[in-house]
């Protein structure tokens, strides 16, 4: 009997011991969406805004650049507006995200005018119809490396002062201050 007792209390604390061992519970890391990048991503709406960035050749104007996936299986979604605090938002109007589809908004030009400066931030709203905004708090990325060509904003046959406050791509080689050859 006295066996018996003592195997039912390690099987009971054993029992009671394994919810405690595994704490984690059901919300592990690894089960969630994560994507790494310089871009915001926002997937609370019918329509997840993805990688969002400004990207800026110059302080002042820049290019926003986001993927749309519309997640509705049946609808399509149309983006109405674009706004932002601090900056003029120029770009397309009513632009249709097919059910299930993407769309790329790095092929629709949509530039900013205003507080963008390389390093910051800029808040902007993505307005949906069916009544959905998404507010994004994006950052605002230099057109080098990986976003080189992607500010749209400043074309050709740019002024010279405008080029002159263009951001530099070139960094000074390591352990050589500006100026040291």
């Amino acid at each position: 009997m006295h066996l018996r007792r003592k195997l039912t209390l390690a099987v009971s604390a054993t029992v009671l011991a394994v919810p405690v061992l595994s704490s984690c519970g059901f919300d592990y890391a690894t089960d969630r969406v994560y994507t790494p990048a310089a871009g915001t991503n926002n997937r609370d709406e019918t329509v997840d805004v993805v990688g969002a960035v400004v990207v800026a050749s110059q302080p002042g104007r820049g290019t926003f650049v986001a993927g749309l996936s519309n997640n509705d299986p049946d609808e399509p979604r149309t983006l109405v507006s674009i706004n932002g605090e601090g900056v003029d938002v120029k770009g397309p109007q009513n632009l249709e995200i097919p059910a299930r589809g993407y769309v790329n908004l790095a092929d629709e030009d949509v530039h900013l005018d205003g507080d963008v400066a390389a390093g910051g931030h800029v808040t902007l709203q993505l307005e949906f119809d069916q009544g959905e905004t998404v507010e994004l708090d994006i950052p605002v990325m230099t057109n080098c490396d990986a976003f080189e060509g992607a500010d749209t904003s400043v074309k050709d046959g740019a002024s010279d002062e405008e080029l002159a406050e263009a951001y530099s791509c070139e960094f000074p080689e390591a352990g050589h201050s500006e100026g040291e050859h």
